[in-house]
């Protein structure tokens, strides 16, 4: 758990920091944005703050969500995973953002490479694997590059392609879309991996299925993840 200790040498209370970071990263919001809703609320804090807040806390907050929920979903995550990759400018350069999710649509693994080929997918499904295990079913588009490395993993019987079966990880892309567009795209390819990282923990943790689940349930669940999400670097 993120300690106490952390918090120590802030005068905004930690109430205050845990709704910044989780208004700047969960809502398509820019940090002057974060900045004006504070405002309305009283709380007069300006963007650079509220940018040191998340780049000190965002990663501490989501190393917390990540451990519980690896624990808890190791085995029931086996079952299938969606892999995919999309393009993502850093600094006017096109760079691949590589993501993972299961058949529920839980972010899994998320990282960055500068190269879209058998290297990088080999990259990215060890690193995916040495979290979670094997998969049964790996399901990916026709890109050679996910077979060969799925030939050397040894695990060219799980992958899993066809028309529309990767729909799944394809539409969880369009949270993180809709993020860069509000950040106006990313500089370093560091920034890139570190957003992306804290935002599939957040996006995950208060991901309810709204679509799925009755009226009641939602804000059962709602709540419960806004409780948790309190508790956060809480003693």
């Amino acid at each position: 758990m993120t300690r106490p200790a952390s918090f120590k040498y802030f005068k905004t209370s930690p109430e205050i920091i845990r709704l910044a970071v989780m208004l700047y990263i969960r809502f398509p919001l820019s940090l002057r944005n974060v900045e004006d809703l504070l405002h309305e609320l009283g709380i007069d804090v300006s963007h650079e703050t509220v940018r040191y807040w998340w780049n000190r806390f965002g990663p501490m907050f989501a190393a917390e969500i990540r451990r519980k929920r690896v624990q808890q979903l190791r085995a029931f995550s086996k079952w299938k995973w969606h892999v995919d990759e999309v393009f993502v400018k850093v600094n006017g350069k096109r760079h691949y953002l590589w993501r993972a999710v299961d058949h529920e649509g839980e972010v899994l693994e998320a990282i960055v490479t500068k190269r879209r080929n058998k290297q990088a997918a080999l990259k990215f499904l060890r690193k995916l694997m040495k979290r979670h295990g094997k998969a049964e079913n790996v399901v990916t588009d026709r890109f050679a590059s996910y077979r060969a490395a799925l030939r050397e993993l040894g695990a060219t019987e799980k992958q899993r392609t066809g028309r529309w079966l990767n729909n799944r990880v394809e539409n969880s892309h369009l949270p993180f879309r809709r993020r860069e567009r509000a950040m106006q795209r990313f500089r370093r390819i560091r920034s890139l991996q570190k957003f992306a990282s804290v935002h599939s923990s957040i996006y995950n943790h208060f991901n309810q299925e709204r679509s799925l689940a009755s009226r009641n349930t939602f804000k059962l669940t709602r709540t419960a993840a806004l409780a948790e999400w309190r508790q956060l670097g809480a003693a």
